[in-house]
């Protein structure tokens, strides 16, 4: 049977009364003063609880977490933060002298390599073999020169 809400204008008071709904409309005698009380309508709000959280009727399948409505059931969570609501933290800059830091080791990584290629050595000291020849370079052979005979 429906819960209904009432109002006595007597000892202005309201009450709820559980009764058939064939009997709504007729009048409920006041708890307080035994006098007629008059029907109300009232507001609810329904809900039920699913999988141990609150869920509004009618169900759209989603679920509540704080007062807000999220699409998944929260299974780990930092605190109280739900991982659907939780901002992304931004990444934290680099000071002035870690990107200084930064930018000497490529410098250096590049001049390295630079000096690696110039003399034909792999990172180890190795020499590079290119084609089953080291690919050192090396100044060509100078040509002989003529010399013109005296006389």
């Amino acid at each position: 049977m429906p819960l209904y809400e009432y109002y006595c204008e007597s000892c202005n008071g309201i009450f709820e009364a559980i009764r058939e709904m064939r009997e709504a409309s007729i009048a409920v005698p006041c708890p307080e003063c035994d006098r007629d009380g008059e029907r109300i309508m009232s507001s609810f709000n329904a809900f039920t609880f699913r999988d141990g959280y609150p869920r509004r009727i009618p169900d759209k399948g989603t679920y509540w977490h704080m007062g807000q409505e999220v699409k998944k059931r929260a299974t780990r969570m930092k605190g109280w933060e739900h991982p659907e609501l939780a901002k992304p933290k931004p990444k934290p800059r680099a000071t002035k002298g870690e990107s200084r830091a930064q930018r000497d080791k490529r410098l250096a990584a590049l001049r390295e390599a630079r000096y690696r290629d110039r003399w034909g050595i792999d990172k180890d000291g190795f020499p590079t073999v290119k084609d089953g020849f080291p690919t050192v370079k090396t100044k060509a052979p100078e040509k002989e020169k003529k010399v013109l005979p005296a006389g």
